[in-house]
């Protein structure tokens, strides 16, 4: 099974949340100013944002009258590439830094699947050939510790761990000097879930950037905030305060194969004109894709 057909199977409720309105548009419907209002409508409720929905039908409004355009088919690959535009374009990178070690940091709020994709990504790293170190950074929530303890089992990266209530900060601090004597080339760092609203919990996450900084030159190498898809647009509210905290470099949307939001993904790239880097579409330790923009806008629009 191909990328796209893959894609397409996992993002099943969000095709069918906006995309079979969208699809119903393009059928023998004349492309009038009711067409447009119907097709901006669809993108909002499919969680694209109000504010990218209207920029996006009105661009290709303006080429239809402007081409004359009157194929339908048209029009919709007009709407593929537009939304594939929007989320390949912006600031920042995905690719994994070169260092010794390279160190990337996993944040968001609880639930969002940050121990997961901190694992998953160690694996993939893994199997690229570079020799991976998972940190549990996470010394608050309950069972955090043994849940990435578990999944490095399942990957087979080694795991600096603490005790519960440990500080984030030493832990990752003796993690980081381990990873330099040890030729590690890439660590992945969980962090605590943690509220965007509660101030002195991303003052922490402050610190644990500074300190990672100290031990390594330049680290963190990456910062990617994990997104929960299913949270729609308070989602972005998350996003937004995390960046203000701390630099994010790239996102990992998650859950997206158990949502009718998939749009999600434009409405924060367009905010925050972060590259999405990975995404979640199941529970396997493979089922952590990297993000591409025309397969995912091609999957999402069936």
């Amino acid at each position: 099974m191909g990328m796209v057909d893959k894609l397409k199977e996992r993002l099943q409720k969000s095709r069918d949340g906006f995309v079979k309105p969208i699809k119903q548009l393009f059928g023998s419907r004349t492309m009038d100013d009711e067409f447009f209002e119907e097709l901006e409508e669809s993108l909002i409720l499919g969680d694209v944002g109000a504010e990218t929905a209207t920029r996006v039908v009105e661009d290709i409004k303006d080429q239809v009258k402007r081409e004359k355009i009157s194929e339908p088919q048209k029009v919709q690959e007009m709407l593929v590439d537009q939304l594939t535009w929007i989320l390949e374009e912006g600031n920042g990178s995905c690719s994994l830094p070169q260092g010794s070690p390279s160190v990337v940091l996993i944040m968001g709020v609880n639930g969002s699947g940050k121990t997961t994709t901190a694992a998953k990504l160690a694996y993939r790293w893994k199997h690229e050939g570079s020799k991976a170190l998972l940190v549990a950074g996470d010394t608050f929530r309950d069972a955090a510790i043994e849940q990435l303890s578990l999944w490095a089992d399942r990957v087979g990266v080694d795991l600096i761990k603490q005790q519960q209530g440990s500080d984030p900060s030493a832990v990752f601090f003796d993690a980081l000097n381990a990873a330099q004597s040890r030729g590690v080339d890439v660590v992945v760092g969980d962090t605590a879930g943690r509220l965007h609203t509660r101030t002195n919990l991303m003052d922490e996450l402050q610190k644990l950037y500074r300190v990672t900084g100290k031990v390594v030159e330049g680290a963190p190498h990456q910062v990617l905030l994990v997104v929960d898809a299913t949270t729609g647009q308070n989602g972005l509210a998350q996003a937004e305060k995390f960046h203000h905290f701390v630099p994010v470099s790239g996102l990992v949307l998650t859950k997206v194969d158990g949502t009718a939001r998939g749009g999600i993904a434009l409405a924060i790239k367009e905010k925050l004109n972060l590259p999405i880097c990975y995404l979640g579409v199941g529970e396997g330790v493979e089922d952590l894709q990297p993000f591409d923009a025309r397969s995912f806008v091609e999957a999402l629009l069936g």
